[in-house]
């Protein structure tokens, strides 16, 4: 029997430096009933994203930040409970940016039905999702790689990083990560098949190691942590090189500004380009990304972990987990399980 109340989380205040749990709020309200056109989803699953640190603070970014006293959002995926609309039937599963929350109703036409006949249905907000797209968008069209290349990727055991690195090897590529464990280390060499990893945590010269695992320079980093992997990899970097850049995960949480690699005129002297994205201009390369994934998936090329939490109340533990290197692969947090629902014939 559907429950009468649900619960969601909102953000209490903003973090000062990495957050802590004081600055969310689990509350429960009357459960919602969908209006004509609209549907009752129970989401299943939601994402936690180190860009989520970003929403919080105020001020003018790319996306609206997360406010004070209201839910938060996010990718989530989730199953139509009840519908109002033609479009989708109850038991359909869908994606959406309302995560957070355990249910919520929205107009048909502003979910994204999915079909997870590929990979379970987490994995729409991993490899499948925006990370993925992330990975694919950054390393292919902004990485512009060529077979023999060497590349050298940052946060390389995490939900983009991870799947950089299996993409470079995809296309001929010698590909080098930085991860920050033992375990994460051994995943990437042995599992995603990449040549050389690094734990930056154990290593005492980081300029010293990627000289060693990169002997003929780095051709393309991809940058997800910033800090001083940046300012290491400049130095590494071949003439011509390419600077992929999707986060800076080391800075995210930083109360102060941060000062900038102290070696940025490498950039000139070895004419680098480096290139910053946000995947949300991208998805006029969903279609070739489905392909592509799809067919790499069915060949076995393509492996992928997840790290999944459980409970929505665990969310904002999961999501401060992030910034201490908690997860493996993509973090998701599993907000409950998929119903039996027999879709009207």
């Amino acid at each position: 029997m559907k429950s009468t109340f649900y619960r969601e989380i909102h953000l209490r205040s903003r973090p000062v430096g990495l957050p802590v749990l004081d600055n969310f709020e689990l509350l429960e309200f009357p459960l919602p009933a969908p209006v004509d056109g609209e549907v009752l989803v129970r989401n299943l699953y939601m994402s936690v994203d180190p860009y989520m640190r970003g929403r919080m603070r105020e001020g003018k970014s790319y996306a609206a930040a997360y406010e004070i006293g209201r839910v938060l959002y996010g990718g989530a995926v989730g199953q139509v409970v009840e519908s109002r609309s033609e479009a989708l039937a109850e038991g359909d599963l869908v994606y959406s940016n309302k995560g957070w929350r355990e249910y919520f109703t929205a107009p048909a036409g502003k979910l994204t039905q999915i079909f997870p006949d590929v990979a379970p249905l987490q994995s729409f907000l991993g490899v499948l999702g925006m990370p993925g797209l992330t990975a694919y968008v950054g390393f292919l069209d902004l990485g512009q790689p060529k077979e023999g290349q060497t590349v050298f990727v940052s946060a390389a055991a995490g939900a983009v990083g991870s799947l950089v690195c299996q993409i470079a090897k995809i296309k001929g590529c010698r590909v080098v990560g930085s991860a920050g464990s033992a375990e994460k280390v051994a995943w990437l060499v042995e599992e995603a098949g990449i040549d050389a990893a690094l734990n930056y945590k154990e290593t005492a010269d980081l300029n010293d190691e990627l000289r060693r695992l990169c002997p003929e320079g780095i051709d393309i980093y991809f940058e997800n942590v910033g800090g001083e992997h940046l300012e290491v990899a400049l130095k590494r970097m071949n003439n011509f090189g390419r600077v992929v850049v999707c986060g800076m995960i080391a800075h995210y949480n930083a109360s102060e500004p941060v000062a900038g690699p102290s070696n940025l005129s490498l950039v000139i002297s070895k004419r680098l380009s480096i290139t910053g994205f946000i995947i949300s201009d991208h998805h006029d390369r969903l279609a070739n990304f489905y392909t592509d994934l799809g067919r790499w998936m069915s060949d076995g090329q393509i492996k992928w972990r997840e790290t999944i939490v459980e409970g929505l109340e665990n969310a904002p533990q999961a999501l401060i987990g992030l910034f201490s290197g908690d997860n493996i692969g993509k973090m998701v947090v599993q907000i409950g399980a998929t119903l039996s629902l027999k879709p009207p014939s």
